[in-house]
């Protein structure tokens, strides 16, 4: 008689795959909870001498334009999640490991108190603002006249500006004193200290005069009116560049259309990449992913890229080896650069100005 009855035994080969499989499953319901990260990367380049589902980038009817073997890239960074959708745990790993990504905090790229519909309406809105501007940048270097004023592109919903501005508005005053600038509005915005500040707009040819109050936005005094340039241009100059956000790619249009409105080949036969905002008077400022973009241009074989005075610091060091990267602070300097480019001149190793 036994007090033991005998158990079978599992196989070495049936415990393998038992721990196996629990450990896909675990893997599994971890890759699918939500990570509260994003992932930059090198994004897609576009050529704004070329073409875009069949049309020129750059294009106008109203003045003659010349044909170029020149290429200058608009370098973009690739944004993978967003608050509705974050990137899996796996892709977060992978991204880790890469030196040619970025992880970032959820909050950092998508902030919890707005939308990624308004975050994506404000990336349009940059992009449009930083077209006119660089169409302004290249037609005053070529002698041409654009007074600009400022306007009301749209306004988000239940912000202190609903439903008392409205999109087209031209923006003359704030507190009974002329702006003429975004800096200068957000200025008197910031001096209200919360406090109600008068707007005074040009509608449908009437001046008028509206009382808003700002409510603070991250440490940040706002009137919930997103607000942007419009030019009276003597020429139609018409720009298109896809889904493309952003004003990183001021710079670069504005060398596009100098480029088509010349005769000639502004680069020569050769291939620049770069990016930059832009402003009307041809000043070049800071934009984000430096380092990603320049990996962008290195992999699309550019041989020159071109990077704000602004980002000169966050680029030194980081720098992909065989591309040569120049630090501009204005249109003028960008130019010079090309022409050296085309004059078969080499580039030192990056220096920043003191």
């Amino acid at each position: 008689m036994t007090f033991f009855s005998d158990r079978p035994k599992l196989r070495r080969g049936s415990l393998r795959w038992i721990t196996l499989s629990l450990a896909l499953i675990t893997f599994g319901s971890l890759a699918l909870l939500p990570t509260g990260y994003v992932i930059e990367r090198p994004g897609q380049v576009f050529n704004v001498m070329g073409e875009v589902n069949g049309q020129p980038v750059i294009s106008t009817s109203d003045t003659e334009t010349f044909e170029s073997q020149s290429r200058f890239d608009v370098t973009t960074v690739s944004l993978v999640g967003n608050r509705e959708a974050t990137p899996s745990w796996f892709q977060i790993l992978l991204a880790w490991v890469d030196p040619n990504q970025f992880v970032l905090p959820l909050d950092e790229v998508f902030p919890a108190n707005r939308t990624t519909e308004e975050i994506r309406a404000e990336s349009s809105l940059q992009m449009e603002v930083s077209q006119q501007d660089a169409i302004a940048a290249a037609l005053l270097r070529l002698g041409y006249e654009a007074p600009r004023q400022m306007y009301v592109a749209s306004v988000i919903a239940d912000a202190p500006s609903s439903g008392i501005l409205v999109a087209g508005d031209f923006v003359k005053s704030a507190d009974g004193e002329p702006v003429a600038t975004f800096d200068e509005f957000k200025e008197k915005i910031q001096q209200a200290g919360g406090g109600s500040i008068v707007v005074g707009v040009e509608r449908d040819g009437t001046l008028r005069d509206f009382e808003i109050t700002p409510e603070d936005r991250d440490g940040t005094w706002v009137i919930g009116a997103m607000i942007g340039y419009t030019y009276d241009f003597p020429l139609e100059i018409n720009l298109q560049l896809g889904e493309v956000g952003g004003p990183s790619g001021g710079l670069m249009f504005s060398l596009g259309i100098l480029d088509v409105l010349e005769p000639g080949d502004l680069a020569g036969a050769h291939h620049v990449a770069g990016t930059g905002t832009i402003a009307a008077d041809g000043t070049v400022g800071p934009i984000g992913g430096i380092q990603l973009k320049m990996i962008a241009a290195k992999e699309a074989g550019a041989e020159l890229f071109l990077a704000p005075a602004g980002n000169c610091a966050e680029a030194i060091g980081q720098v992909p080896d065989g591309l040569p990267v120049v630090s501009v602070r204005d249109l003028d300097e960008a130019v010079a650069a090309v022409e050296r480019l085309k004059s078969g001149s080499t580039f030192p190793d990056l220096t920043c100005d003191s």
